[in-house]
């Protein structure tokens, strides 16, 4: 593979030195931005946009066309993987993604199964394939899931849920059951994900989305435990290089040092933790990803470049931080705020780092 022409991404994932600060941002393609939008009316409905690799690779480039950032990611779905165990995915209007066949019987779980990557989702490793040839060695290819927690959430309420009534009474009455689900995930993305890798994903990041609700023991139990088990299930060379893996659990902050120490490359903050403690608790063992507040982006652009100052002067100088938002980027967020943000965070990083701030 060609040598990367910016590879600032990755080396501060592994906490390696780098000129400034790099950014990305968690759903950087999607509908804040009106090409994004052309795009899927194009394709008929999100899915299809998904299932095409064409279409996947276009929208994955756009806002690299657009803003200074320092690395794709793949454009896709964490859902579809139970969609590959056949749970049926679709899409109501206005209210999310939903299953058809939500894992509800005893006997529907026990029968859940892996898919085989190369066949149910070749689509998607057709995606990446296709992104890394676009790109060209200019800026890294993130690789990504669901984790086993967030994705059974989906897969046993049937959709989105306010309450996770339904999973937490599976957890509390037939935590064997849910056990079955998460080892059975667990498999599913570890394939996943390194099928991404020899696809050409130079980096791969698990969304932990909703590891958050659970309480402190059962969040050990039933989400980072199958984590761990897929982080060390993951090929961490390929080419010749090596491939950083991103944990990122949403109001996951009280678990920072535990997510640490299951050997994944970075950490992901969301807006709620204070990224100067976070640096001192995880000390060297994981670079750090995160954290604005998806929210300041309709902010003026003073003052969000105020804000990523803050961000960036909070963690100090040094190597080992991605700048991100804490969450991905609304649709209603001006992309002309998104170019704001991105010089700043570009700008102050390297002043600070070259001591002239």
């Amino acid at each position: 593979m060609s040598k990367l022409k910016n590879d600032t991404f990755l080396r501060a994932l592994l906490r390696q030195p780098t000129e400034y600060t790099p950014i990305w941002l968690m759903r950087q393609a999607g509908r804040y931005l009106p090409e994004y939008c052309e795009t899927r009316r194009r394709a008929g409905s999100f899915m299809d946009l998904c299932r095409n690799p064409h279409l996947a690779c276009e929208v994955t480039l756009q806002p690299l066309a657009r803003f200074d950032l320092d690395a794709a990611i793949l454009f896709s779905d964490i859902l579809t993987v139970p969609d590959a165990m056949g749970l049926g995915l679709y899409f109501a209007e206005g209210e999310g993604p939903k299953f058809e066949r939500p894992l509800r019987e005893e006997w529907e779980i026990r029968n859940l199964t892996v898919p085989d990557p190369g066949a149910e989702l070749r689509y998607v490793l057709d995606a990446v394939s296709e992104i890394r040839r676009a790109l060209a060695g200019s800026v890294p290819l993130i690789g990504f899931s669901g984790s086993p927690f967030t994705l059974a959430c989906y897969m046993v309420e049937g959709g989105a849920s306010e309450d996770f009534r339904i999973i937490k009474t599976l957890l509390h009455d037939r935590p064997d059951l849910l056990h079955h689900v998460l080892a059975t995930n667990a498999s599913a993305v570890t394939a996943y994900l390194n099928a991404q890798i020899e696809a050409g994903a130079q980096a791969v990041m698990i969304f932990d989305t909703w590891g958050g609700v659970l309480s402190h023991r059962t969040y050990k139990e039933f989400s980072l435990a199958y984590m761990k088990r897929i982080v060390d299930g993951l090929r961490r060379e390929h080419d010749g290089a090596r491939i950083p893996c991103i944990v990122f659990t949403k109001g996951g902050g009280q678990w920072l040092e535990d997510i640490a120490a299951i050997g994944c490359d970075a950490a992901g903050l969301d807006w709620t933790v204070d990224i100067d403690a976070a640096r001192r608790r995880v000390g060297d063992k994981v670079a750090l990803q995160g954290n604005l507040d998806p929210m300041a982006l309709f902010a003026s652009p003073e003052k969000i470049a105020a804000e990523a100052r803050a961000i960036l002067d909070a963690y100090g100088p040094g190597s080992g931080h991605v700048f991100n938002l804490g969450h991905g980027i609304s649709q209603h967020t001006p992309p002309d705020h998104v170019t704001a943000l991105v010089t700043a965070v570009h700008e102050h990083s390297r002043k600070r780092d070259s001591g002239a701030a």
